[in-house]
């Protein structure tokens, strides 16, 4: 073939091909799967956060438990040393002045009078002592909340940093299924069913996740407008009167843990080794906070293979 043949073939095969054929858009099904593997990423983080969040609460309540203590104690000793100064005083004073008399006679009078005067003075230097000794060990406690508060904010950071780049990661996704879909998010709707009868508290619980569906899911948020996994739980726990943590992993270690065969409404039923929660309503059924994107709804207990399954104490 002709060189000339062969350019005549070349521009005929880049007419025909067109350009970026090459890197063609990925299917709407790749797309879910890339959307899905990066929710599934971003979750952890936001447990890990919801996690620390937590620790940091309890160690800020400890704390200001601790400035409490240690303000009323500061002010005691200071009493207390203000008190000893003026038994000094009067024993000084005591000791001068009676001199005289001691050397003129009823010198056990005196002996008897600086006696007490220094057993008292003894008696407060130990109440100054106790109250030394606790004052050291608040502000030890003070300076190690500090250092855990310090190395919690570097923590957050770098969760935070963590969660801006998979949510970067996440817009980039959300733009191509808007491509693919329309939207970027699926609507959700209130539930309109009849709710089962639960009684007790479970059914406080499970009547309010119920009443939740169709409301957007959240990450760190537990309530009124929008949830994450753990965020959902511990609000329809909360509503009937029991506190849990703000976290699947330490919702796990507060609940007494259960089998299958004892599930019942209001149990929790945890998943990807503690990275989500669900509340089991009863029927093989729970309801939970999926994932960014879309909203609280009913699901089978097995949309997941579960990881363990808790009762709420």
């Amino acid at each position: 073939m002709s060189l000339r043949a062969l350019v005549l073939v070349a521009l005929a095969v880049a007419i025909a091909v067109p350009a970026g054929a090459a890197s063609a858009a990925p299917s709407a099904s790749e797309l879910t799967k890339k959307i899905n593997k990066s929710s599934a990423e971003l979750e952890k983080v936001v447990e890990a956060y919801n996690k620390l969040n937590e620790q940091t609460k309890a160690t800020k309540k400890e704390a200001g438990s601790v400035a409490f203590r240690l303000a009323p104690l500061e002010k005691k000793l200071d009493d207390a040393q203000a008190d000893v100064g003026d038994i000094a005083v009067a024993a000084y004073t005591s000791g001068r002045l009676s001199t005289a008399t001691a050397l003129l006679g009823d010198s056990d009078t005196l002996l008897s009078r600086m006696s007490a005067l220094d057993s008292l003075a003894r008696e407060r230097q130990t109440t100054i002592d106790t109250f030394r000794s606790t004052r050291d060990q608040l502000s030890a406690d003070q300076e190690r909340l500090a250092t855990v508060r310090a190395q919690q904010d570097a923590q957050a950071k770098e969760l935070n940093a963590r969660k801006k780049k998979i949510e970067a990661d996440l817009d980039k996704l959300y733009d191509l299924r808007k491509q693919a879909y329309g939207s970027s998010t699926s609507s959700g709707s209130s539930y309109s069913g009849k709710i089962p009868s639960v009684s007790g508290k479970a059914g406080v619980a499970v009547t309010f996740a119920y009443n939740a569906i169709g409301t957007p899911y959240v990450w760190a948020a537990d309530g009124p407008d929008g949830y994450d996994c753990s965020g959902l739980t511990l609000a329809a726990w909360r509503a009937a009167g029991k506190s849990l943590p703000h976290n699947a992993a330490m919702q796990w270690d507060t609940v007494a843990h259960i089998s299958r065969s004892e599930l019942k409404a209001g149990d929790l039923v945890f998943y990807e080794d503690l990275g989500h929660v669900a509340l089991y309503v009863g029927g093989g059924q729970v309801i939970h906070a999926p994932t960014f994107g879309e909203s609280v709804k009913l699901s089978s207990v097995d949309m997941m293979s579960p990881y363990g399954y808790g009762r709420v104490r």
